[in-house]
This record gives C-alpha cells, structure tokens and sequence, in this order.
C-alpha cells in the first residue's frame, strides 16, 4: 500500500535511530525522501534506501543553519517542484539537573530541538502554502508532557514544539495543511544506548506493554498522521510509549 505515493518528504535527523525508520518507511510507502542531517552515515542510510528502488537523498544539514537550509529547500523545490512532508524529527540532549546545568547545555538545546524546528518550518511552509498542501510533524517526548528528572532544557523544547504545532494548525489550517506532534516513550534508539543495562530494565518494566519501543514504532505514527487517513486531525499531539502515560 503506498499511502505516501508521488510525495516529497523532508525528515530532519534522518540518517540514523527514529528518523532512518521514518525515512525508510516513507520510500516504501511511496515517498521521495530527503535527509537532513550533521552526520556523514547519512549519506549510507541514502543509499541502502536507493539501493532497494527508491528515492532517497542525503543533504549534510544543520537545522540551525537558516541560510543552509533555505538554499536546500530552493534546491528541492527546484528539482521536484514541491515539498508535501516535513518531518522534524532531529533534536539533542545534554542532560544536567538544574543546579548542575550550565548556560550553554541550556543553549545548545533549545538551538537545535526549538529553534531548528522553527527554522525548517519556516523556510518549507510558504511552499506548502502556495500549493496548499502539506503536513508538518514534529517529534516531541512524553518528557515534554509530563517533564523528567535532569532534562529542563530538553523537556522544555519539547513542550515547546507541541505549543508549535498547535499554533501551526490555527494558522496554515486554511491552506489545508495539519501540524501534529508524536510523543515518543522509551525507545530503543543511540541516545538510549548509553543507559545501564539494569535502568533499562527498570524502565522497560514500568511500561504495560512490557516492551521498550523501536524506532518503527513512531516511524508508524509519522506515516499515520502523514497519510490522506489523518487530514482532519491537526493540532494534536500523539502518545507513543507503550501505555505508560495515560
């Protein structure tokens, strides 16, 4: 089923963990996908895409670059006329408790998961505008909605980019394009990997499902709220965390 057939995606973070899934998932179901990303194995999650038959680029990309991303979003639209998905799905951590947290770690967040987010939308939005068409998805976190120990500034982001989104769907509603948020739970992802082994564990058993999260879990959710199946929902933020927050 190509549910995203003759669409052109965007997907910030791309090359590997949640936004390599998405980016993956999105070729099959139909989508030309371009990649954003600072990491250089992008250009290998590309080709292993292309490899199978699809449209995939790499484009080396730091969402808080404006002039590099503007001059990436003319470059896409010149070559394929369009751009129907965003996915903003790139972010970071730096994780301190307030008392120990020092300015920069606070800065360096708040560039990359809500400025970053800011500035893709920004740059992508008029084109979807003039085509009045498109679909804006942001990753959010649980940790955005509910908060968490040792992440002010990531948690803030997050929360901010639901704040984003619901905002987005007042305003571009009219030309006919949703905003929405996915909140991830514990996924098993890079960042996830440098977790002791016996916190994972701890955390796996507090979720109802009794199962940590893959990256295709919220590739899936992406795909859902991308689809023709989700063009009334918009403004809406979606839990992915196997029940844990209810």
């Amino acid at each position: 089923m190509e549910r995203l057939k003759n669409k052109v995606a965007v997907v910030t973070g791309g090359a590997r963990g949640i936004g390599k899934a998405t980016a993956e998932l999105f070729c099959r179901e139909g989508a030309s996908v371009i990649i954003w990303d600072l990491l250089e194995e992008g250009e290998e999650t590309a080709a292993a895409i292309r490899s199978q038959g699809f449209i995939c680029e790499f484009q080396k990309i730091s969402t808080t670059d404006v002039e590099g991303i503007e001059k990436a979003v003319a470059g896409i639209i010149q070559k394929y006329e369009k751009i129907d998905i965003l996915v903003n799905n790139a972010g970071i951590t730096r994780d301190k408790t307030l008392l120990k947290m020092e300015q920069n770690e606070w800065q360096q967040v708040i560039d990359v998961n809500l400025t970053g987010v800011f500035n893709c939308t920004k740059a992508v939005a008029p084109f979807m505008v003039e085509r009045q068409y498109g679909r804006i998805l942001c990753a959010s976190s649980i940790n955005g909605v509910h908060g968490a120990f040792g992440q002010t500034n990531y948690a803030a982001t997050k929360a901010g980019l639901i704040a984003m989104c619901r905002t987005w769907a007042k305003e571009l509603g009219k030309y006919n394009i949703t905003a929405n948020a996915v909140a991830p739970g514990f996924i098993i992802t890079d960042m996830t990997d440098a977790i002791p082994d016996d916190l994972k564990k701890g955390a796996i058993a507090q979720i109802p499902a009794r199962r940590a999260g893959q990256p295709v879990d919220i590739a899936n959710a992406y795909l859902f709220l991308a689809s023709e199946e989700a063009s009334f929902i918009s403004g809406q933020v979606l839990g992915v965390n196997g029940g844990i927050a209810l």
